[in-house]
């Protein structure tokens, strides 16, 4: 493995670090985002954040749930991408086709969010990001095991 293909002259990588600050920048936008729906409707798990008396904890808000189930859904996807895109940019893929995977899950992702959590959109709007996101980290995934095992 040569080391120049963890250094920003890479394009591979460069656009892998790219897409991964992106993707944190917007998963800690999840957290605001929770914070924000659950001012919006005084909806509270914790009693020492209830800002009045009057108030009680609650944990079924619908949109306050809609917002944190998008957020565990970037958990369960965009985690797993950090790996995989980084060992996929170990195996010295075609610059143009990583490229575009990258950007496919970045932007997926991004959309994922908006239709879910954002702007609810309905199907096939959220299956449709969510599964080009899967199918290219799936993809990368499977090319890691292919260079891995021969």
């Amino acid at each position: 493995m040569s080391l120049e293909l963890l250094t920003l002259t890479n394009p591979v990588f460069k656009s892998y670090t790219f897409w991964t600050g992106v993707l944190v920048i917007k998963m800690l936008a999840m957290a605001l985002l929770t914070a924000i729906q659950r001012f919006k409707t005084k909806t509270f798990a914790n009693q020492e954040d209830l800002m009045s008396p009057k108030l009680k904890v609650k944990f079924d808000d619908p949109n306050v749930e809609r917002v944190r189930r998008a957020h565990r859904n970037d958990l369960e996807n965009i985690l797993p991408f950090f790996i995989i895109g980084l060992l996929y940019t170990l195996t010295n893929p075609n610059a143009f086709l990583a490229i575009n995977l990258f950007r496919a899950v970045g932007i997926a992702r991004i959309a994922h969010t908006l239709v879910y959590a954002v702007v609810v959109v309905p199907q096939p709007a959220r299956a449709l990001a969510f599964f080009v996101a899967l199918l290219a980290t799936a993809y990368m995934a499977l090319q890691v095991i292919a260079a891995a095992a021969f």
